[in-house]
Order: C-alpha cells, then structure tokens, then sequence
C-alpha cells in the first residue's frame, strides 16, 4: 500500500481529523401514495431528494458548517420502492480532501407493518463542498477511518476522484480542441 491509498492523518490539513462515526447518520420516511410515479412505485427523484437531503446532513456535520452538492455519482437503483415501505436512507462520510467530501449512501426498504429485514434498494455517491457564509469554499477536517470497511470505502472513494478528475479534464481538453478546429457547440 502505498501513502496514497492510506487514511489521512488526523491533522495532516491543521485541522483536526473526525471519525466517521462522528458524522454518519440515517434518515427514516414512510412511503405514501403522493410518493408514487405513473407505475404505481416510488418515484426515483423521491428517493434521490432523500438521498441528498442525508448526505448534505452528513456533509454539514462533518464540515461544522454549509456545505452544498457538487455531483452526485453512480445513483443505482436496486429494487422498486412501494407505498407502505419504510425508506432507510444511510449516509457517512467516505473521503474528504480540503474542502470537498465524498458522501456514500445506502438505500433501504422494508415493510412498515412487518418484522422481516430490510433490502438494500439503492446507493449512491455524492461529492459536497463546504462553503463559507459567502459561498467560497472553506476548509473541512479530514475524515478519519475507523473500521476495515471504513478504509475501504476511503480507497474506493479516491479511485473514484480520479476517475471524476480524468473525466472532466477529458471533455475538458475535446471542448479546446473542437473549439480550435472552428466547431462551435
């Protein structure tokens, strides 16, 4: 393993390092019928508002502060959501760097009348960036791993950054050079 691939130190940015726990929170709703799409299920931008109204509570407990949605990567949808289910929306930080965020969410549902175990029926990740009262960004503490799969989900997190980065400075560089060659979008 390389520096890279390794957890932050907890003071590495001269602020104080947070454990994950310290942040990771889930947020509970009962599906009703106003909830529903034309198939008679809940509608997938129900479920993406409660995934972001989590992960911004995350975000804003982790960074003490604001702190606003930069992207939202990789929304997978599992399983249908139905009227009656109870919608678990859990939320920790993954991976921080100086002021943005990536924020893991898991999805999951269960009958609000029955004793079985709940499904996984979505996840996602979001990128927050933390800002000040003027909406420039400021500052988070980095995220400390506690567990093995707290680590994990931080080497995840980075393979994914790149990958974010690679992407846009990609489009990026097509966007000059059609722009070189005359063609205008």
């Amino acid at each position: 393993m390389t520096n890279k691939d390794r957890s932050p130190e907890p003071e590495a940015s001269g602020i104080p390092g947070k454990p994950t726990s310290a942040s990771r929170t889930t947020l509970s709703h009962i599906m009703t019928a106003n909830e529903t799409n034309l198939l008679g299920t809940v509608h997938g931008g129900v479920i993406m508002k409660l995934v972001d109204d989590v992960a911004g509570a995350v975000a804003g407990r982790h960074s003490g502060g604001p702190a606003v949605t930069a992207s939202m990567d990789e929304m997978a949808f599992l399983e249908p959501v139905r009227v009656g289910d109870l919608v678990h929306v859990k939320a920790q930080v993954n991976w921080t760097g100086r002021s943005s965020m990536e924020i893991g969410v898991r999805v999951l549902a269960e009958r609000w009348n029955e004793s079985t175990a709940a499904t996984q029926v979505g996840s996602a990740y979001l990128v927050f960036a933390a800002v000040d009262e003027d909406g420039k960004p400021r500052p988070v503490p980095p995220v400390m791993p506690e567990t093995e799969r707290d680590r994990r989900r931080y080497q995840e997190a980075q393979i994914r950054r790149t990958h974010r980065l690679a992407r846009r400075r990609a489009i990026r560089e097509l966007r000059e050079n059609r722009a070189a060659e005359g063609f205008q979008d």
